[in-house]
């Protein structure tokens, strides 16, 4: 269903030139970055109070086709599995059905590729859930990285000091290793919600048709700068229940990202509000094409996520402190909704001050009768 080769050699022919740099300053870039994310491990640790395990290994720094690779082979770990699962469900069409399967599958491998040939050269780092498997078993089953051209090419734009920049880049995804390392349970949640999801998307010819005359529908309407996206357009009444769920705990995990970056702390990062601000400003920024397709790709839904997430986080720590917040790490059941991430009190009466016994009976006459 998807040529893995293919979607690599889409993205790295279609992927935009990173920034010019000398030998030796990528040299520097890739060196500094590394000592940085370690750097960034102890602040994250020590703010968050989450029970991290050190990494002894920097984090790994690639360039823009390195990042596709990357997510190639993580898509593969994740999907692989599902397609075989899919497959199953399918009767066999014989000689002239593989041969279709086959071309299908590089004009899916195409569409991936140029999807990651677009991110690329957006993605500043990120935490990779989803390895490869290890032979030896000892490789960790995440690992951070780090895209040096877009570090160094956004920290020119926004004319910010690159050190710190780095440290503030660095923070924010040592805080998503955190998460996945200290809370056991996070990893395998997200996994099999994105497996109910991609399980749930098998749809006969007339469900097909509606859903690509509804992706059409989404095309024109971000073209007219809507808010359809691509992934609305085509998920099951099943899927958007799941998606629900995945939105809400990524929400939270990008969100409890952002706040620690900024929170830590001028005295780790001195100029943290001016990278913010400048930050912000660009966010938003980009040619119609652009903003088009970010639209259809949900990537304005993402940046939405972060200051939703970041609110959401901001509110529970000043209200009950971080070890109040750090309940949310408990289980799946602790986690919020989209309803509590909009209403953090909520999610606070539900899991940190839930109602005693006594305040319940409280509300009734001693009769029994409602007051």
């Amino acid at each position: 269903m998807i040529d893995w080769g293919t979607a690599v050699q889409t993205g790295a022919r279609l992927v935009r030139p990173g920034p010019q740099v000398s030998a030796e300053e990528a040299r520097e870039v890739v060196r500094e970055l590394r000592e940085l994310s370690a750097v960034a491990q102890e602040h994250v640790r020590e703010f968050t109070r989450m029970d991290v395990l050190p990494d002894p290994k920097p984090a790994t720094v690639v360039d823009r086709p390195g990042w596709i690779k990357a997510n190639v082979d993580g898509f593969r770990v994740v999907l692989e599995p599902l397609v075989d699962k899919l497959s199953e469900r399918r009767p066999s069409a014989g000689p002239v059905g593989i041969a279709v399967d086959l071309v299908g599958s590089r004009v899916t491998g195409m569409q991936m590729g140029a999807i990651l040939a677009y991110m690329a050269s957006r993605v500043l780092g990120q935490y990779e859930l989803f390895l490869p498997p290890d032979p030896s078993g000892q490789a960790p089953t995440g690992r951070l990285t780090l895209v040096a051209p877009n570090i160094v090419q956004t920290e020119r734009e926004l004319g910010v000091d690159t050190r710190d920049f780095r440290l503030w880049v660095c923070l924010h995804e040592e805080t998503h290793r955190a998460q996945f390392t200290a809370v056991p349970w996070l990893r395998g949640y997200v996994q099999d919600q994105m497996t109910r999801f991609l399980l749930a998307s098998d749809i006969g010819p007339t469900e097909l048709l509606d859903r690509i005359k509804d992706a059409a529908e989404a095309v024109a309407d971000a073209v007219r700068g809507g808010e359809s996206t691509l992934i609305d357009a085509i998920q099951s009444p099943e899927q958007r229940e799941i998606l629900d769920r995945l939105t809400a705990v990524m929400t939270l995990v990008e969100g409890h990202g952002d706040f620690v970056m900024d929170a830590v702390g001028p005295g780790v990062v001195p100029t943290v509000a001016q990278i913010r601000s400048k930050f912000n400003g660009r966010r938003g920024g980009g040619s119609r094409l652009d903003k088009t397709i970010r639209r259809l790709l949900g990537i304005d839904i993402k940046m939405k996520q972060y200051a939703e997430g970041s609110r959401f986080v901001r509110r529970v720590h000043a209200e009950v402190g971080m070890e109040g917040f750090n309940q949310v790490w408990a289980s799946p059941e602790t986690l919020p909704t989209l309803d509590e991430i909009a209403d953090p009190s909520v999610w606070i009466a539900r899991v940190v001050k839930p109602a005693l016994p006594g305040e319940v009976l409280s509300l009734e006459k001693p009769n029994g009768t409602e007051p």
